[in-house]
């Protein structure tokens, strides 16, 4: 949980700047890629980060522009990366309104009371969980897939190092 506005600013900063590098990886073409037929594609993992922020938020009271939760995926992957890029900065800007009080107010989250601290942190950690899922999902349909918490495969190679031995 966090407890401080300050922490969340600088985490959603890194994790953002983190989700962008994954979606600006993606193409048109891979929005398609799935594990299964039932399961979600690329695309709507990736519109699911993008619009969760918005979802998420509004049971806090708080206004983050952005698509709706349950609008379809767009076509296109310049769009997805588009609304997530203003998605992230009304994040920004909503929780900058905030006090640290403020993350104690506690709301209805999915049939459950939660701090605003909390709420704050299952966004970054949602965020977090799905852009793993979608880097399998990348490295299945053949795109490069960025580093987030250290090197990826390919970045070792770019660097000059051998990648760990698995």
């Amino acid at each position: 949980m966090f407890r401080r506005v300050a922490d969340f600013q600088k985490a959603w900063e890194q994790e953002s700047d983190s989700t962008l590098k994954v979606l600006r990886e993606l193409t048109d073409a891979s929005l398609a890629q799935a594990v299964t037929k039932e399961g979600r594609t690329l695309g709507r993992l990736a519109w699911h980060v993008a619009t969760t922020p918005v979802e998420m938020l509004e049971r806090t009271a708080s206004e983050v522009a952005g698509p709706a939760h349950d609008s379809p995926p767009p076509p296109s992957a310049a769009q997805i990366v588009a609304a997530y890029e203003t998605v992230a900065r009304a994040v920004g800007r909503a929780v900058a309104a905030w006090t640290d009080a403020t993350l104690e107010v506690e709301d209805e989250m999915y049939g459950e009371r939660w701090p605003r601290g909390s709420t704050l942190q299952a966004l970054v950690v949602h965020q977090a969980h799905h852009r793993g899922q979608m880097t399998v999902l990348m490295r299945q349909a053949g795109l490069k897939v960025p580093g987030v918490y250290g090197p990826s495969l390919e970045e070792w190679t770019a660097y000059g190092m051998q990648p760990p031995s698995v």
